[in-house]
């Protein structure tokens, strides 16, 4: 009874520790230790279960007092799979995972990736774009640029926005973002020759460029002349192109075509549907003659729009900005008291443009094919390159060449070699 006693008075001590009820077994018999009191009480004992920890420390409260944010944060911390018995099973994620995982959803806070390897890159940017962190106004811009700055063309090397023009009215910073591409299809886009894209055309972060579709993009003269003019007078920007359409735009004339003469590299162009009304033939004979190109019989692959295709990392980003833009636009294609505005950005006028871009196709292989392509000559350029060396090599390949294009004009397949002099003249532009 007395060891009873001072259990009671060392649990009354200590009152301010909930460690609920007590049984004691005294003589073959239960008894709860009544705290209050000091006493002991036979009592029979309730079933409510025994609590090993103060009320404070429940994990059951704890985790009731959490927002559902904190939890799914915990939450990602395991990876939960099913065994073969169809047991939940769950196991903690590994540091490089959680590590990843942080500066993904901090990824615009980044000051630069210069230097840093390019395989943990491109995990961080799956993880990012996973998070849908490249579609924020703001973060999203600037943390693309992160990436674009340090890893160029790995980012994108290929993009292709045929009649997408919404995605890039909605989305020009991104995508003035992207540098080193090799591969650019504008076409059905109705940018017009004041655009801030075709500007961006000229610049240095795209002399990369080597295909450019500009098809049915409402472009004239006067924009041909501002594409070409850092090519023609500093000799940059669009300066490695080889592939070139421009067709199904009106309003290019044999103006326009002239500033096309400082494309030295070009392989392949596609005019067909332009304004050449005047004299086709002339036309055909001037680009063959200056910049060496044969007119083809037959369409040419190079401008089926089938090889161009958004290619890199930021693939599953570009289709992102146009999911978000097809989901702007959806309430408004079941209103029809819209305004003309907002009617303007809807389904039926997106409809309109493909039927539009289809007819103007159909009206463009109807007024008949201006395609070229360069034919391949062996030792032309060979001959040219090495005539610096000495007089006496330059008179022999210059034998040589002249004797090759003597032969070359009386087959039935004519090759074109360009000669000193032309090249010559293309090197003052």
């Amino acid at each position: 009874q007395n060891w009873t006693r001072g259990m009671s008075y060392c649990l009354h001590s200590e009152s301010h520790l909930d460690t609920g009820p007590i049984y004691v077994r005294e003589n073959g018999k239960l008894h709860v230790v009544n705290q209050g009191a000091g006493s002991i009480q036979n009592v029979t004992p309730k079933t409510r279960p025994f609590r090993l920890f103060s009320r404070g420390f429940s994990v059951e409260l704890c985790m009731n007092r959490e927002d559902d944010r904190a939890r799914r944060q915990r939450t990602d911390h395991f990876i939960f799979t099913y065994t073969k018995e169809g047991n939940l099973r769950y196991s903690a994620k590994s540091l490089f995972s959680l590590v990843l995982g942080y500066i993904s959803d901090n990824v615009d806070h980044i000051d630069s990736l210069i230097g840093f390897p390019e395989q943990i890159a491109e995990k961080l940017f799956s993880a990012a774009e996973a998070r849908q962190k490249f579609t924020e106004p703001v973060t999203g811009l600037r943390a693309l640029q992160k990436f674009t700055e340090a890893y160029g063309n790995l980012v994108l090397c290929s993009l292709c926005l045929r009649n997408r023009y919404l995605v890039i009215s909605e989305k020009l910073e991104e995508i003035k973002s992207f540098r080193e591409l090799t591969c650019l299809d504008l076409s059905c886009c109705k940018l017009g020759d004041e655009h801030e894209l075709l500007e961006h055309l000229t610049k240095e972060a795209l002399s990369s460029v080597k295909r450019l579709l500009l098809k049915d993009n409402a472009l004239s003269d006067a924009g041909l002349r501002r594409m070409t003019a850092p090519v023609r007078v500093l000799k940059k920007g669009l300066e490695n192109l080889l592939v070139l359409d421009l067709s199904c735009n009106p309003k290019i004339t044999d103006v326009g075509i002239g500033y096309l003469l400082s494309f030295k590299k070009l392989n392949c162009l596609d005019i067909s549907g332009t304004g050449l009304q005047k004299d086709v033939n002339a036309v055909i004979k001037r680009i063959q003659m200056q910049i060496g190109l044969v007119h083809s019989k037959v369409p040419l692959k190079e401008f089926d729009h089938s090889n161009c295709k958004t290619e890199g990392w930021a693939e599953q980003t570009v289709l992102q900005w146009e999911q978000a833009v097809m989901e702007a636009i959806k309430p408004q294609d079941n209103l029809r008291s819209r305004t003309a505005a907002l009617h303007f950005y809807g389904k039926t006028h997106r409809i309109e443009e493909v039927v539009k871009c289809k007819l103007v196709e159909a009206e463009a292989k109807a007024s008949g094919n201006l395609q070229f392509y360069k034919e391949k000559v062996q030792n032309c350029h060979l001959a040219l390159k090495k005539e610096v060396a000495g007089s006496h090599e330059l008179k022999n390949h210059k034998k040589r060449a002249l004797a090759e294009q003597e032969k070359e004009r009386t087959s039935k397949q004519k090759h074109l070699c360009l000669t000193v002099e032309d090249w010559d003249l293309l090197n003052t532009y």
